[in-house]
């Protein structure tokens, strides 16, 4: 698209105005906060710095940068060694050690390391179906990482994760939750690749098994939680950020990035995921009830339509909210849209403002459609820019939002 010279004039001052912020040797969080909320520019490759930092991964002194860095990414490594465990192993002589001489696959111990890797796999089956097939509008996913970890790939046993998925019954928690009627059936639908991503051959790492390995860690580390379908969803345009950063240094780290990143999200809106805490002040329910009170305020019409056609805001805002929205809009704009709520100094009450302009930009067809036709609308959120949408949200929230 053409820009026109003022274009490039607001552009350049607000690149500026960023390096301003990221090059001082104290991070203004408050001024960062501030320009990220009207948006991070495509352009200089800021978003992955700024996430890192409105995530709460990098502190906001420079100098404590490097030795933060390296501290998070040793750790990571060690994860890597120490929570995939494969059965059967060679000894630290690089010797094969027989695996029925003190241990075995019908070994009921709960030591066993057969025990943990067979229950590992349960949780495993899901992560691996559900990272197979995300993002299907775009390839990023299925292609190679230029980082793949050598100590993974170049192993021998089943080290790499995709290779341990059993077809065995599956226990993992999910984002339906019962009860919710229609909800289950058509409101929590994902966008489906039409076929499995493939792994890569021996030596190499697609994207999306760099994911199963986070999003398999993280579930390791967090066991009153675990896995839950959609933590894909959350995961998944982080990484791409941050494998995707200009800057080769910080390219390569990526996935150890996205997993302190990413456990740092989790653990503000983990209420979504969990759910014995939806009645919870931050829990799902919750966050329903506030986003009908805000629709009925701002426009009693189209609440009561709703209302009387008895449109519960489960059979379409339960993946509004709990996926940030990320399986309503293509990447890119999904990326624009956090770039505000990681912004947000009242962590993501915006996000109920954006799930409410989203609803009252639709006045004139929700007014004029019946219960099908309704729920599909709102289940399929029609093309929008995606400007118009954060604009209209900012000011339901009293913000204005000048135009990155």
């Amino acid at each position: 698209m053409c820009r026109t010279s003022s274009t490039m004039s607001i552009l350049r001052r607000r690149l500026n105005e960023f390096d301003d912020i990221l090059n001082a040797e104290e991070i203004d969080l408050i001024s960062l906060k501030r320009l990220c909320f009207h948006g991070i520019p495509d352009e200089g490759g800021l978003r992955p710095l700024c996430w890192k930092l409105l995530l709460n991964y990098l502190p906001s002194t420079r100098l404590s940068w490097s030795e933060t860095l390296t501290r998070k990414r040793t750790l990571y490594k060690t994860f890597i060694e120490d929570l995939i465990v494969t059965p059967g192993e060679a000894n630290s002589d690089g010797e094969r050690v027989d695996v029925t001489l003190h241990d075995h696959p019908l070994n009921l111990n709960p030591d066993s390391k057969w025990q943990t890797y067979f229950k590992d796999n349960e949780v495993l089956l899901q992560i691996d179906k559900d990272v197979r097939r995300l993002c299907p509008d775009i390839s990023f996913f299925q292609q190679g990482t230029d980082y793949p970890r050598e100590e993974i790939v170049n192993a021998s046993g089943q080290k790499r994760l995709h290779s341990r998925v059993q077809h065995t019954v599956l226990r993992s928690a999910n984002v339906e939750r019962k009860g919710l009627g229609v909800t289950k059936q058509i409101a929590v639908s994902i966008r489906k690749a039409a076929e499995d991503y493939a792994p890569l051959a021996e030596g190499g790492e697609a994207h999306w098994e760099v994911l199963e390995r986070i999003l398999f860690l993280y579930a390791k580390l967090n066991p009153g939680q675990g896995y839950v379908q959609g933590m894909n969803e959350i995961v998944g345009p982080i990484y791409h950020a941050f494998a995707c950063d200009p800057d080769q240094k910080w390219r390569e780290h990526a996935e150890a990035d996205t997993f302190f990143c990413f456990t740092n999200l989790m653990s503000e809106i983990r209420d979504f995921f969990i759910k014995s805490l939806d009645e919870a002040e931050f829990g799902i329910n919750s966050m329903m009830s506030k986003l009908t009170a805000q629709v009925k305020a701002n426009d009693p019409e189209i609440w009561m339509r709703l209302h009387q056609q008895e449109l519960c805001p489960q059979y379409y805002s339960f993946r509004w909210l709990t996926l940030l929205l990320s399986q309503e809009f293509p990447l890119p704009d999904v990326m624009r849209i956090w770039d505000s709520l990681f912004a947000d100094e009242n962590r993501f009450s915006f996000l109920i403002h954006i799930c409410c302009a989203m609803i009252l930009l639709l006045r004139d067809q929700l007014l004029a459609g019946d219960f099908t036709t309704n729920v599909k609308l709102l289940q399929n959120f029609p093309s929008m820019d995606i400007q118009i949408v954060l604009s209209k949200a900012a000011a339901l929230a009293g913000k204005s939002l000048n135009s990155p």
